[in-house]
């Protein structure tokens, strides 16, 4: 999706690429089970997408998707979302976190850099 692997330093620059960060918690951080123990917004997070119009959402975390659909963990699959009206495009990615190394696969995150190739 990148020419380089970037540092977090230089996220900003990433903006060139159409590419930016936000969360659905503002105040926790860390693994999904400390991050996301602070309170979480969706509202919020609905509404700056609204607002920003981003073409693609990529969740890091099945874990952040399922609080954002409102599901089961286990009920959220990794890959294309099923597409919602007046919303972006919406991934699902297996987290980059060493912790779920054991369940981590590269066909997600492959699967969004290709779409975002095509568009």
């Amino acid at each position: 999706m990148t020419p380089r692997r970037y540092q977090p330093c230089e996220f900003p620059e990433l903006l060139e690429f159409g590419i930016g960060f936000t969360d659905l918690c503002k105040l926790g951080a860390g693994m999904d089970h400390q991050a996301l123990a602070f309170p979480i917004d969706i509202a919020a997070f609905r509404e700056k997408m609204r607002r920003y119009r981003p073409t693609t959402i990529a969740f890091t975390s099945k874990k952040g998707a399922s609080l954002f659909y409102g599901r089961p963990t286990k009920s959220v699959t990794l890959g294309l979302q099923p597409s919602q009206p007046d919303f972006p495009i919406v991934f699902v990615l297996a987290s980059p976190s060493g912790a779920a190394s054991g369940h981590w696969s590269v066909q997600p995150w492959q699967e969004l850099a290709d779409s975002i190739k095509e568009s």
